[in-house]
């Protein structure tokens, strides 16, 4: 994965297995967790380029459901209410997407 170069194998694997059941994702403590809030901005900025995979300068919705897998292919996608959850915290402006601002601001919150 794109992200285990920039975080430590042992820090994703306890976030995930924090996260494994249905429901129990939450952002702040996943981005504490994994490590990434302790990261500098420009890791951050990695970090969301990985998470764009469309690379449209936006997460969309989509991308956010897949969010885990980011971090380990065999990791569990984000139910609907927890994605839904998720954009709401990030999209600081309401266009329904969040972009590295927000990003950014959400992962050091």
């Amino acid at each position: 994965m794109a992200l285990a170069g920039t975080l430590k194998e042992a820090d994703i694997t306890a976030a995930l297995a924090a996260c494994k059941a249905a429901e129990s994702f939450k952002h702040k403590e996943f981005f504490a967790k994994v490590g990434l809030s302790a990261k500098s901005a420009d890791d951050i900025k990695k970090a969301f380029g990985v998470i764009d995979q469309d690379q449209s300068g936006f997460i969309e919705e989509e991308e956010l459901k897949l969010f885990l897998q980011n971090f380990s292919a065999s990791a569990r996608a984000l139910t609907v209410a927890e994605t839904k959850a998720f954009l709401k915290a990030g999209d600081i402006d309401g266009d329904g997407m969040i972009g590295i601002d927000e990003f950014a601001t959400m992962v050091k919150a």
